[in-house]
């Protein structure tokens, strides 16, 4: 059984720079896939492409892009792969006292102030806000230093300015102070990563972090806001959304293939959590990809 450690991301900025930037193509990509967390809060635009989203206890499925805004502290995934078939990537990361501790104390500064506390619990933006500062994310590349902070700035400006966002972990997401208690979450994470698509018993994953099971049940819902069995139907349910989204299986086929062993339930559960039974989420994602 894979018990992985929790990983801590050292990140030093950029030489000369008070933040990191990075972007990743076809010709560099991005290898941090692991679960992970930094006190740094990150901002991260994927250019095109589809892939999976795990930010804090949230799992969701992305296509065309994704624009996120991820608080110090909160664990998540790497957004990209070899696979995702994005353009792009563009990546920065920042102490929130960045510019100094009190910067976005003062009044202009309030609405960017706002959106980074709310970023705490994750963040995905759409709509015309996702191309508009994408394209400006993208923009980074060709500007000096100065320039690129002011529009940092400005970017984060936009992010605290627009209603086209939705908070990922809506219903709040913690990780104890103790380093016990962030291995036992990050083993339970990272067991259902890379086993989902088998049966994980209640006692399989309780005995992994050396609980008992009403203990673990309780544990795992303080910690996530979730149980752990719909936790676990989530995560299957996002990889049945990319697995419609990319290949050309049954939908029975996505079923089994995604750890569910009930085609009724599988059904079910896809429509209580995208509103669309399988075979019309396929059909709306033809539509909109065409």
């Amino acid at each position: 059984m894979l018990k992985q450690k929790p990983t801590f991301e050292a990140i030093e900025p950029n030489f000369g720079h008070s933040y990191m930037y990075q972007r990743f193509d076809a010709s560099k990509n991005n290898k941090n896939h692991k679960w992970h967390y930094h006190p740094e809060i990150e901002l991260v635009y994927v250019n095109g492409g589809a892939g999976k989203r795990q930010i804090g206890s949230n799992l969701s499925y992305y296509t065309n892009g994704t624009l996120i805004l991820i608080g110090g502290n909160l664990p998540h995934c790497g957004f990209t792969d070899k696979l995702t078939g994005n353009r792009s990537e563009t990546v920065i990361q920042m102490k929130a006292n960045f510019l100094g501790n009190d910067f976005f104390d003062i009044p202009e500064m309030k609405k960017i102030q706002n959106i980074l506390e709310v970023a705490k619990a994750g963040v995905v933006f759409y709509g015309n806000t996702k191309e508009h500062l994408g394209k400006k994310m993208e923009a980074l590349e060709h500007q000096s230093n100065f320039e690129r902070l002011l529009s940092i700035l400005d970017i984060l400006h936009g992010l605290g300015n627009t209603e086209e966002f939705r908070i990922l972990n809506a219903h709040g997401y913690s990780l104890e102070a103790d380093t016990k208690d962030n291995d036992r979450i990050n083993i339970v994470f990272n067991h259902v990563k890379n086993n989902f698509k088998e049966e994980i018993s209640l006692p399989e994953i309780s005995d992994m972090v050396s609980m008992t099971v009403p203990s673990f049940c309780r544990y795992f819902k303080k910690i996530t806001n979730k149980t752990f069995v719909q936790f676990l139907n989530e995560y299957r349910l996002v990889h049945a959304s990319k697995l419609l989204a990319e290949q050309p299986m049954s939908i029975t086929e996505v079923c089994f293939a995604c750890g569910f062993n009930n085609f009724s339930h599988f059904n079910k559960s896809f429509k209580a959590f995208t509103g669309q039974n399988p075979s019309e989420y396929r059909k709306q994602l033809k539509t909109i990809l065409k």
